[in-house]
């Protein structure tokens, strides 16, 4: 079987056949998504994508984060663009990639659009992101690495899938939504730290819901647009990785229930490094004014992507190690996405101590880690370590996360947590109702 001949499987299952425990990650996510859409309304980012929409008009078919109704394929490039505008969503470490930024918005816009269950939306999330996972895997580290952003190409597909799923395309016209979606999906790592980076997650979520869309209107397209010849893999990776990935497939096994949330307002490998310096800042009492250098042990994949040394806007600092570094030393908060500004950028404090911060690559060290060493001042070595793929109870992640939305929202955190509890009572557009408003 090829890798669409598995994603047609995928896409068929039964929602009696997802096991509670995958049901109940796609829930946090849908949270998680939620409070980071809501909080991103403001940026300017989202403002422009509303006027755009706008501007363009169209069926008013599905919600728009921040007000209004849209058609589903507007509204899913807005609420993806804007959910990932302060980038404190999801991510999933086995590919890297955003997984409820690209896809959620495609499901509840297509949920919207065909007055499904909000628990339908739910199950098609879940689906489209165990897709996007696994071709994700297929396309290989090298894909990432060569520049290209895994929210955007695998999470397209992902998208397509969850939308396809709502729209209720058969086998034959999911398999024409996947071969279009490979002529469209697209993203690079190059945008990082600029509006381009959370337009990708939104360019996936509209990819998803137009070629879903097409196909259900008899759009045709390449038979096998993810593995054939000249299809999506072999043109975007040189090393892609075998179908061995399909080896447990669903329902026997959920990949994207290894999905972590964002506790800290920066790029996601960054947050190891965050934690280790937490803990260590916590147990000796340390303060920025004790350091005469940091060295830093990390993936060598974070060097092209978090490690930017002269951060020029609040954008950019989440993206920049030594800054991060300093903001934990001086106690700037990195979980609240205020403390971003673009003169944090110019801090003549964080600056000197930028200066020193050692950053190294260490293949020993995987994606979800980081180590290395404080030196103070008064001679003093302290090692400082930490894992992000160390499990976490599932009621300690809920509070985590209820305590992340009330910082952001506050008491309209606790109102989406409830809508979601209650989630099998409530359908797409009530979905789209909590979502959209001012904050």
């Amino acid at each position: 079987m090829t890798t669409i001949d598995h994603i047609l499987n995928l896409a068929a299952l039964r929602s009696e056949d997802i096991p509670a425990a995958a049901r109940q990650s796609a829930r946090f996510s849908l949270y998680d998504w939620m409070v980071c859409a809501v909080a991103g309304q403001g940026e300017p980012l989202a403002r422009i994508l509303r006027e755009m929409v706008a501007e363009e008009a169209g069926n008013p078919a599905a919600s728009v984060v921040g007000g209004g109704k849209a058609p589903a394929r507007a509204a899913a490039l807005v609420n993806g663009a804007t959910s990932h505008a302060l980038d404190y969503d999801d991510t999933h470490f086995a590919h890297v990639g955003h997984p409820s930024v690209g896809i959620y918005p495609a499901a509840l816009a297509a949920g919207e659009e065909t007055h499904a269950s909000a628990s339908a939306v739910a199950d098609a999330f879940l689906i489209g992101a165990e897709a996007s996972v696994r071709i994700g895997l297929r396309l290989g580290a090298v894909h990432y690495n060569r520049g290209f952003h895994q929210t955007a190409t695998a999470g397209a597909f992902g998208a397509t899938v969850a939308a396809g799923r709502l729209y209720g395309l058969t086998p034959a016209k999911m398999r024409a939504a996947l071969g279009l979606c490979a002529t469209r999906a697209s993203g690079l790592k190059s945008q990082f730290g600029t509006m381009g980076k959370p337009y990708n997650a939104g360019i996936a979520a509209q990819n998803g819901v137009e070629c879903a869309r097409l196909a259900w209107a008899g759009f045709t397209s390449a038979d096998d647009g993810i593995d054939g010849p000249q299809g999506f893999v072999p043109t975007h990776s040189d090393a892609p990785i075998g179908v061995g990935i399909w080896d447990t497939p669903p329902p026997a096994r959920f990949l994207f229930t290894d999905v972590k949330y964002k506790l800290h307002a920066c790029c996601h490998g960054t947050h190891a490094m965050i934690e280790a310096l937490l803990v260590a800042k916590s147990r000796l009492g340390l303060d920025i004014s004790q350091i005469a250098g940091l060295e830093l042990q990390t993936s060598p994949r974070w060097l092209k992507v978090c490690d930017i040394k002269q951060p020029r806007s609040g954008l950019e600092v989440k993206f920049s190690y030594a800054w991060l570094a300093g903001m934990v030393m001086a106690g700037v908060s990195t979980a609240s996405d205020a403390a971003y500004s673009d003169a944090l950028a110019g801090d003549a404090a964080l600056a000197a101590f930028a200066r020193l911060v050692t950053v190294t690559g260490n293949g020993d060290v995987g994606d979800m880690q980081a180590k290395g060493q404080l030196v103070l001042k008064d001679g003093r070595v302290v090692d400082f370590a930490h894992d992000l793929d160390a499990p976490i109870p599932a009621a300690t992640l809920e509070a985590a996360l209820r305590a992340k939305a009330k910082g952001l929202l506050g008491d309209r955190g606790e109102r989406l947590w409830a809508a979601v509890a209650g989630l099998e009572g409530l359908t797409a557009s009530d979905l789209g109702a909590a979502l959209g408003g001012a904050a």
